[in-house]
């Protein structure tokens, strides 16, 4: 191998060092890009995934209600991706960083692609999403999902969650999760429920706010189904 000095020399090493930073200019912006879909419908949404070819694992569990033990969380999460093909499957969520959206930055870092699926709520209510998330699919829901108050049917947000999943895994969780599994079981889809209590502080605050007793289970709606 020859190394060449002089103006050549220069020439060539301005060549090379331009090309890289060409490159990761490029693999910047494509990460930093999310994006999304306002209005999906269940057929769109499904006719994505299909697509990809790639097997859809779900996280399910608490958001706004946090965590006790977040970096648990975590570790349970990185034991399961470690399972996983990042080139042959997708990690999807519901899209905001709180709670189990701590997972995605997870799976980027691993190289698997993100998704999202979450109630137009999100939008209304002006809820952040995460930026470590590929693809995000607002669905039409005049809630944030679960079943329909007094019926077994999924509101359209949990629909399209539960139609795109092979797989399921809970870790935790409030109604919305438990539902959402209850009906992955039903449908056939592989379903994982990894216990994990909620914030206990904001469980108490959110008592607090609402003139209720401040609660002493933190284990959330989920394990009373699955946790036993």
């Amino acid at each position: 191998m020859k190394i060449y000095k002089g103006l050549i020399g220069r020439i060539v090493v301005l060549v090379i060092v331009s090309s890289l930073m060409s490159v990761f200019a490029c693999y910047s912006i494509t990460n930093a890009e999310t994006v999304l879909k306002e209005k999906a419908t269940l057929e769109e949404i499904t006719a994505f995934f299909t697509e990809q070819g790639k097997t859809v694992v779900t996280f399910v569990g608490y958001s706004g209600a946090g965590y006790e033990d977040p970096q648990a969380m975590l570790q349970q999460a990185k034991t399961v991706l470690g399972t996983l093909e990042p080139a042959a499957t997708i990690i999807n969520i519901g899209a905001t960083p709180d709670g189990i959206g701590a997972i995605y930055p997870l799976a980027k870092q691993q190289g698997f692609m993100t998704t999202g699926i979450v109630s137009s709520q999100a939008l209304e209510y002006e809820v952040a999403v995460s930026p470590d998330v590929d693809y995000v699919f607002f669905v039409e829901d005049e809630t944030w999902g679960g079943f329909l108050e007094g019926t077994e049917q999924l509101s359209p947000t949990s629909e399209a969650m539960v139609a795109v999943s092979e797989t399921m895994i809970g870790i935790g969780g409030g109604a919305v999760s438990r539902d959402e599994m209850i009906a992955a079981g039903r449908a056939g889809k592989k379903v994982q429920f990894i216990p994990a209590d909620m914030n206990h502080e904001r469980a108490k605050e959110k008592a607090r706010k609402k003139g209720q007793p401040e609660p002493t289970d933190f284990h959330g709606e989920a394990h009373q189904i699955f946790g036993k």
